[in-house]
């Protein structure tokens, strides 16, 4: 039985889903997601599958309400997607065309329309995890949407900061990094007219690079199709860069951030942040790991052990390769 359990000590939500235990781990000679499965359509470019392990739900398990002084819970209410970028299994957003990025893209922004119609979700979130160092459990290439019914801690402290930020300063945050690492130079990856890709001064991640929009967008669906094209375009050249790196494929969690919807204590957010994406890359070389482990889970004290500049010098050289 799904349910949110409320924890008091940080103030948010965690999604408790002991069905999620039952889903299926690597399979080596079937996949749910090729047509052949018979579980998606036979022919499609990219889709959106309703997850068959969902943790949330617009019709939620009916929960026992604990009876405590410090505890709650809450039904497990919004929604669960797979996000699939091709039919063909042995993609990856590296290695789609353009065009194909485009399309995945414009199915983006369709499904966070279609969510933001429901009032009762207040945050849009689409993620993808690549590898098997993520967690990754069926390798077909795909992302996920969670449609969820408060806004998650991270994106709210994102959201509390550059508020600060703005009432303090009278700048947004988020414009100020951007100008500040285009100025700099050293920490960028790419650059076009609406997207610059950088690894940011503070990452924890050797190789966390933060796609920005320069338009000062807060939300995916402001993007028109010229920026979407550009947006296909500077993702292709960070992940292609991530698997020249070391060349292989380049495990990843990729965070598309952005305003919430239907929340009313942030409905002024839109003047304060902006729509970004955010890549956390766990290996530090080829075969070495970089362990979020006990200061970064533990405390939330987080540690790089690379120097940033070099790393993003040495993906701006691994761009070249492609």
């Amino acid at each position: 039985m799904a349910e949110l359990r409320y924890n008091p000590l940080l103030d948010t939500w965690v999604m408790h889903a002991p069905n999620r235990q039952d889903r299926p781990h690597l399979p080596k000679d079937w996949c749910p997601f090729c047509p052949s499965a018979g579980l998606v359509p036979a022919d499609f470019e990219v889709l959106a599958y309703p997850n068959d392990y969902p943790v949330l739900s617009q019709s939620p398990d009916p929960i026992h309400r604990i009876e405590s002084n410090v505890y709650m819970n809450e039904k497990a209410y919004g929604a669960c997607e797979v996000l699939l970028y091709s039919k063909e299994h042995n993609q990856h957003l590296s290695t789609l065309t353009h065009q194909h990025i485009i399309k995945l893209i414009q199915l983006w922004q369709a499904r966070n329309i279609e969510w933001s119609k429901d009032e009762k979700i207040k945050y849009v979130h689409i993620f993808e995890n690549k590898g098997e160092e993520v967690g990754v459990t069926i390798h077909h290439p795909h992302g996920q949407l969670y449609a969820h019914s408060w806004i998650p801690t991270k994106i709210e402290t994102e959201l509390i900061n550059s508020k600060i930020y703005f009432e303090e300063q009278n700048a947004v945050l988020f414009d100020d990094m951007i100008a500040e690492e285009i100025q700099y130079q050293k920490r960028v990856i790419a650059e076009n007219d609406s997207f610059v890709a950088f690894i940011p001064y503070f990452i924890d991640y050797p190789y966390g690079v933060y796609i920005c929009n320069k338009k000062k967008y807060s939300h995916i669906n402001e993007l028109n199709d010229t920026d979407n094209a550009l947006l296909a375009s500077i993702l292709q050249q960070v992940t292609k860069a991530f698997d020249a790196l070391f060349n292989k494929p380049f495990p990843y969690m990729m965070s598309l951030h952005q305003c919430p919807v239907n929340a009313i204590e942030f409905d002024d957010a839109r003047d304060y942040y902006r729509f970004h994406i955010q890549f956390y890359t766990p290996l530090r070389e080829a075969s070495k790991i970089k362990w979020y482990a006990g200061s970064e889970m533990g405390a939330g004290a987080a540690a790089n052990p690379l120097d940033v500049d070099q790393c993003a010098a040495s993906l701006r050289n691994s761009l070249v390769k492609v």
